[in-house]
């Protein structure tokens, strides 16, 4: 079985499993369901579109990290960098604990932005935001593209924004988010290049 059809019957049972899931956690709050409306149908279903989210979030976000790690491993073992070089199970698991410790560590203030400081979200617009900027990290994922799954949320979320109307976007955040982004593609570069001549220096590479 080649990789595509591993994937592909993959994809297929995780897809049967969530289905089967959140049909079974529907069922168990239906009354509150009646009691609350709609809404509360979306809190459940935000279970699985929060846990998309998380894949896509893996799928691209952890590859973006341990890419450049990945393609030294293969030079120092290999010689070169293979077209399809494989990556060791241990690179992945460094990536996705790191994702977790960063969450858990330093996430808080990242959460309280994108959650309620652009706009407020209700579960059915929360879910429509996560169910988007899932499916389309996703896709890029698998074309090869690597993209922000943060910058792809917070579109989402300006876009949910938006279709309430443009008095619900709070522009203050809104402006303080696209002013990190562009501030983080130069202070990357800067210190990178200050961290490459310290190596330099220090130990004459």
């Amino acid at each position: 079985m080649n990789t595509d059809s591993g994937t592909i019957i993959g994809s297929a049972v995780v897809g049967i499993a969530v289905a089967i899931i959140t049909g079974i956690l529907i069922n168990l709050n239906r009354d509150k369901i009646k009691q609350y409306g709609v809404e509360s149908a979306f809190a459940i279903l935000m279970i699985v579109t929060a846990s998309a989210m998380a894949f896509a979030h893996g799928s691209n976000d952890v590859a973006n990290a341990i890419g450049p790690m990945s393609a030294m491993i293969s030079v120092a073992s290999e010689g070169a960098i293979g077209a399809k070089s494989n990556v060791s199970p241990w690179i992945l698991l460094v990536g996705g604990a790191g994702i977790v410790f960063g969450l858990a560590m330093l996430g808080g203030r990242v959460i309280k932005t994108v959650g309620s400081k652009i706009t407020h979200l209700t579960p059915s617009l929360g879910f429509s935001a996560e169910m988007a900027a899932a499916s389309t990290v996703v896709a890029a994922t698998y074309i090869g593209f690597p993209i922000s799954t943060t910058h792809t949320l917070v579109g989402a979320v300006i876009g949910v924004g938006l279709a309430k109307g443009v008095s619900h976007l709070d522009f203050a955040s809104i402006g303080r988010i696209i002013l990190s982004w562009l501030v983080t593609i130069p202070a990357g570069a800067t210190l990178t290049i200050f961290f490459y001549y310290s190596l330099k220096f220090i130990f004459n590479i």
